[in-house]
């Protein structure tokens, strides 16, 4: 925020943020014939797409000031945008532009009273917002002057020529040391105090009330050749410190994180031990070489990517002589003097002195962003015997105003120990990544660290400002297959240079790119690129369009990333990197595909998939959901192959110009999810995809880790019905994998005081938020113990339903929860023959045994060989709570010859004996006993808290009543740990126990869930206000619909959708007076039934079908909520006779528009149309009705006549129109079945 003021004395206060694309109206309108002489008649839209950096001023009433747009190389055509670095050498030799150091401004517009001030503003915040940019540009034709706000910041350098005119042009430049120079660093001096102090006490006074008031003076009088205390100086007074010290506490290091990328922070030593010795039985053999490989292969791959070879690391080591002598001629680019950001860290605990006293374990959380994950495939760690090379960082402290120029410490303390190599400093993990340690690399934990803080790690080559990246050549080959000699793909690599050096494309004719970073004369990085093919499948399967408008960008701009591999000691320039590969390559947009990889193990690691080292600098794309089309109804109508095709599912990463200086907020808070259901995958998934937030340290505890790996394809899922959340394919395109560490292993204890969760009683998991997301599982029965010799019924038998199963449990007892569950069953199943001969007894009365009989059915066991016995019910609403489907189930399960018996009590296994394994199984009923012999038995009684979770929670005094209490926020009793799901119920304050999160859709609660919690993170979000304290009674009611489906018996295909709503039998719900309309095509017995119910309000509330073909169930999705006259008046059409069959009425052409993922967009748009007024003093449609409805005005006419003669006959019928057709021509892509105006 700044005060501007205008020649006339006015004052306005601004504030400066990145440009938005609803600004490009304000910005056209501030254009003036003389902007366009400057700058020429620019596509405004088109030039913010192709931007590094676009900054707008606005004033508190969010009125437009001004705006500039800047990018990397210069316009009116002076020079190729790959080339332009020697055509301004030659202008000016004394300034030394580099594509680091140098952007250009393509436009400036700004409020003509304040255009000045706004001028100078937006010069400034450039400069802070980018620490490298030295120089900016300014070219206009040579018969043009700058006018009196640009002279005010620019001065003239030279001439240029046009490359397509015989038109000059005036070069003008402005000097970072005219408005945010860099700081002048220097040895701290006891006077500094006074000007220190009140810095360090604006954040932080525990350092004073610990040491003294007087510690700061104390720690500058105590410096020695081993400690020193430097600040930074602006006019004359200290406006930031840094306490350094050369004794680093090695050993602890060595012991806590993996520093193999720099070799341990010592100098290289002839007896260091880098590898494990090999072993001696299989010296030689073929699979000693295997598994050596293999090992390579895994090495490989779980390091993200910035892994460098030992010959790497020797480069860097070359690259050292070198730095001094270049880092100083760097530091001359502008004169010194001026300041930084309030942080105080204290990171004391790298000296000698620290203590190991507090001590734990910890399992690894590592995100991609780190270097590299460790090697922990044994118990081998490297010795290293060389010196230490590191200095550390004990204390430092900025003024917020100048910590942009955070990093120009480095050079002058890197100067006062000439034998270190390595700066670093370590930091509570909870620490916001201020601007300076934006520039280290993170260190990799080990599991077994105890330190509760992280590593940060700064290269002495990280001075070096003369890194240039250009196209690789035939001379780069040795320097690449060093830099990448470790990694899993460096064949690849070196096939892919090879085959640019030699045709610049591939074999098919792809144009191929392969670019260099390289340093003193040195590889110190290399990417590949090629030309993305598979634009259109992109577009239309993933949300590209919320970073980009793609009709504004060529499709040869489009490129895909292969490679890319960078030297650790450089990765602050990885940004840097990409942002060349884009100019260089003429390219605007650049995509990362990561494929799903089935990864086994105890710890699923981050990025362990993925090559490249970037990938924390993209930003994952959300993947659309897509339309199930008829393909063969729409003939020449549907939509192309590229949109259509069934391809391999995959996670698509981007970055584009726009995205190249745009800054990430890193999230380091420990977030730890227990449990992979429906919404735990939900929270996470909203949370990775927050697009300017880096969640580094999230963490899932699962039995069996991830969901939808496919170990079998999708049979043995069968089982099981479906929620229809989350399937394969989402899993795929999700790939959570890549951005959440994996603990694979069940809760078994929550220590709230030191924040800590055991993993099956071994690992221990620190958290700063825990989310208990576990839901419920279907329990092991236990018997009642009946004896069924005395022919006892249920009524002389205790119910035993809510007792705990404690034996131990059979080996062919099968309680199937997940997919883990199903596979071992049937892999069970079929290794033991039952399909042939065994008996298989399902014991419960949810739809889960349905499926279950289902997929014995399918598998081959006979139908007389299985028994479906249910349990009585504990409700008067069944499992499917239709009748007509539930009689097409019992005929089917008659004619397979299923037995069926109802109100059936467990009351002993093999007739109280030994139950491994269960030979039989006794029942009680309301008459009589009976027996049935077993191979195999599934029991599906009422889910319930696993006892294991149970008994954490309780050890941990965490409030359960029945269910998990928490409250309208997700907080348990403890502030740090929130649950979500059916494993929780509402406090009974709110008088609520009908209504918990089991009656919502999962998926929408792990949503509102991260929605919640995002407040604590995101600071573009606005503060969450209290609610009032009678609100604070009532629950949040959530909208989204509650499914469920799956295959039942007789090969019938499923599918329910509903309103949350507290259950009740549907001849209930028929029988009220507002119940609605019931619109019921097909027969269930038939296997074409097909049920929609819609309410009071027109709307579509509940939909049931039973086919015995598959059908579009995500489209069916997709009608709920819908009014019926969007269904194309079905209702209307219902009673004419015009629908016979529903399942047929919805594969037509005219219906592909509600199945689409933007419909609901248009809805909104639409609605916002009727919501605007036409005037002032005119009401717009939506309030017409509402008076109507309340009968506020006198109708000459029926209401809806009166409306329609309104619509018509005012701006909306046109508007409406526009804003449809604009839909459709938009997304004609997925929608080519529709006509417009034109098109014909």
């Amino acid at each position: 925020m700044s005060i501007l003021t205008s020649p006339r004395g006015k004052a306005e206060v601004v504030h400066c943020r990145r440009t938005e694309s609803h600004d490009v109206h304000c910005i056209k309108n501030l254009i003036r014939k003389f902007t366009q002489k400057l700058f020429g008649n620019l596509n405004v839209i088109r030039l913010l797409e192709k931007a590094n950096l676009a900054i707008t001023l606005h004033n508190d009433q969010e009125e437009i000031m001004a705006q500039a747009t800047f990018l990397d190389y210069p316009n009116w055509n002076i020079a190729q945008q790959h080339d332009w670095v020697s055509v301004f050498r030659e202008l000016d030799s004394e300034i030394p532009c580099t594509p680091l150091n140098t952007l250009f401004m393509h436009l400036f517009v700004a409020v003509d009273e304040y255009s000045v001030g706004c001028c100078k503003e937006i010069i400034r915040n450039v400069f802070r917002e980018v620490p490298e940019l030295h120089f900016i540009f300014l070219i206009v034709p040579s018969y043009m002057s700058l006018g009196s706000t640009l002279i005010t910041v620019f001065e003239q350098v030279g001439n240029a020529p046009s490359l397509l005119c015989d038109e000059d042009f005036m070069v003008h430049v402005c000097h970072r040391h005219s408005h945010h120079p860099q700081l002048h660093i220097r040895e701290a001096r006891v006077e500094d105090h006074d000007d220190l102090m009140p810095i360090f006490l604006r954040h932080d006074t525990v350092l004073r009330e610990t040491y003294g008031e007087y510690f700061l003076g104390e720690l500058i009088e105590a410096g020695d050749e081993e400690n020193h205390a430097v600040v930074c100086e602006v006019e004359g007074a200290a406006v930031g410190f840094m306490s350094v010290c050369s004794r680093v506490n090695m050993q602890l290091l060595h012991e806590c994180f993996d520093l193999g990328p720099f070799h341990g922070l010592c100098t290289p030593h002839p007896d260091d031990v880098l590898r494990p010795p090999p072993k001696p039985g299989l010296q030689g053999s073929p699979d000693a070489e295997l598994g050596r490989s293999s090992q390579d292969t895994q090495r490989t791959e779980e390091e993200p990517q910035e892994a460098v070879s030992p010959e790497a690391r020797e480069s860097v080591q070359v690259l050292e002589g070198r730095i001094t002598k270049d880092a100083a001629a760097e530091e001359a680019l502008s004169p010194v003097p001026s300041g930084n950001t309030g942080e105080v860290e204290d990171t004391g605990e790298l000296s000698q002195e620290h203590s190991t006293d507090d001590v734990g374990y910890s399992v690894s959380t590592t995100s991609s962003a780190s270097v590299s994950l460790p090697e922990e495939t044994g118990s081998f760690r490297p010795t290293y015997r060389g010196a230490s090379a590191a200095f550390c960082i004990q204390l430092f402290c900025i003024d917020e105003k100048y910590e942009a120029r955070s990093l120009d410490f480095m050079n002058f303390v890197f100067g006062l120990f000439p034998d270190k190599n390595f700066c670093v400093i370590s930091l509570p993990h909870l620490t916001p990544e201020f601007v300076l340690i934006q520039n280290f690399v993170k260190a990799v934990p080990f599991s077994t660290c105890t330190l509760e803080q992280d590593l940060y790690i700064f290269h002495r080559a990280g001075l070096l400002k003369s890194i240039t990246i250009r196209l690789a050549t035939v001379s780069d080959t040795p320097g690449v297959e060093k830099l990448v000699s470790t990694l899993m793909l460096n064949k690849s690599i070196l096939e892919d240079l090879k085959q640019y050096n030699e045709a610049h494309r591939d074999p098919d004719g792809t144009p191929l790119q392969v670019f260099v970073a390289e340093v003193a004369e040195q590889v110190a990085g290399v990417a590949v690129i090629r030309d993305e093919m598979d634009i259109e499948y992109i577009r239309s399967h993933y949300n590209i369009e919320d970073f980009i408008y793609f009709s504004h960008h060529q499709r040869e701009e489009h490129g895909r990333l292969y490679h890319f591999a960078l030297n650790p000691v450089f990765r602050r320039y990885t940004k840097f990197f990409l942002k060349e590969i884009l100019r260089l390559g003429y390219k605007s947009c650049l995509y990362y595909p990561v494929y799903p990889q089935a990864k086994e193990g105890k710890v699923q690691r981050s990025g362990a998939h993925s090559l490249t080292s970037a990938l924390h600098y993209l930003v994952p794309v959300r993947p659309r959901r897509q339309i199930v089309y008829p393909l063969e109804k729409l003939g020449t109508n549907a939509p192309s192959k590229e949109v259509s095709k069934d391809a391999v599912s995959y996670a698509l990463n981007h970055t584009n110009r726009k995205l190249t200086l745009e800054p990430k907020i890193t999230i380091n808070a420990k977030i730890v999810v227990v449990g992979a259901s429906s919404v735990g995958i939900s929270f996470l998934d909203t949370l990775v995809f927050c697009s300017h937030l880096k969640f580094s340290n999230l963490t899932l505890i699962s039995t069996h880790g991830l969901p939808g790996k496919k170990l079998l394809g999708s049979e043995q899922r069968k089982f099981l019905a479906s929620d229809h959340c989350f399937n394969d394919r989402d899993h795929a395109v999700l790939s959570l994998c890549s951005w959440v560490s994996v603990v694979v292993g069940k809760m078994t204890a929550i220590d709230r005081a030191a924040k800590r969760v055991m993993v099956s009683g071994e690992e221990v998991v620190p958290y700063d938020h825990l989310v208990l997301c576990t839901g419920l599982q279907y329990q092991v029965p236990c018997p009642t113990g009946a004896d069924i010799s005395q022919h006892p019924t249920n009524r002389e038998v205790l119910d035993s339903s809510r007792r705990r199963y404690t034996g131990p449990v059979p080996c062919n007892h099968f309680t199937l929860n997940d997919e883990e569950d199903c596979l071992r069953a049937l892999t069970w199943i079929r290794n033991n023959s039952i399909t042939a001969e065994g008996h298989v007894i399902v014991y419960g009365n949810t739809i889960d045994t349905y499926t279950t009989v289902e997929m014995l059915l399918s598998i081959g066991v006979r139908g007389s060989h299985i028994h479906l016995v249910q349990h009585p019910p504990t409700s008067t609403i069944t499992c499917i709570n239709n009748y007509s489907v539930e009689s097409a189930v019992e005929d089917a399960l008659r004619a397979a010859g299923v037995t069926v018996s109802r109100d059936a009590l467990l009351a002993q296994w093999n007739d109280g004996q030994d139950p491994d394994p269960i030979r039989s199984a006794s029942f009680t009923t309301p008459t009589k006993p009976f027996t049935l012999p077993c191979s195999v038995f599934f029991s599906f009684c009422e889910k319930n808290v696993d006892y294991e979770t149970f008994k954490a929670f309780n050890d941990a005094c965490l409030v359960y009543d029945g269910r998990l209490v928490i409250d309208t926020n997700f907080h348990t009793n403890d502030i740090a740990i929130r649950a979500a799901g059916p494993l929780t119920k509402f406090s009974n304050r709110y008088y609520s126990n009908e209504w918990a999160h089991g009656s919502f859709n999962s998926k929408e609660i792990g949503f509102q869930l991260a929605a919640a919690m995002l407040s604590l993170f995101d600071p573009t979000l606005e503060a969450v206000t209290e609610p009032p304290a009678d609100l604070d009674r009532l629950i949040p009611m959530y909208k989204g619909a509650k499914v469920k489906g799956g295959v039942l018996p007789g090969s019938y295909h499923y599918l329910h959708i509903a309103k949350p709503a507290i259950p009740t039998p549907l001849e209930v719900q028929m029988a009220q007076s507002d119940f609605g309309v019931e619109i019921v095509t097909g027969n269930a017995k038939s296997g074409n039934y097909f049920r929609i119910h819609i309410n009071r309000y027109k709307m579509v509330e509940t939909i049931t079908c039973l086919s015995k073909v598959p059908f579009p169930a995500a489209n069916y999705i997709r009608l709920f909520g819908q009014h019926e006259q969007a269904l194309n008046n079905l209702c209307a059409r219902y009673e004419e006779g015009l629908v016979p069959d529903l399942y047929s009425y919805f594969t037509e052409p005219w219906c592909m528009a509600l199945f689409h993922d933007r419909f609901i967009d248009l809805r909104k748009e639409l609605r916002q149309i009727l919501s605007s007024k036409e005037g002032e003093s005119l009401p717009s449609i939506e309030e017409l009705a509402r008076q109507m409805e309340d009968e506020e005005i006198n109708l000459p006419e029926k209401p809806r006549t009166y409306l329609k003669r309104v619509f018509r006959e005012s701006i909306y019928k046109p508007l409406v129109e526009r804003s449809i057709l604009d839909y459709l021509r938009y997304n004609h892509y997925h929608l080519p079945m529709y006509a417009w105006p034109g098109i014909i």
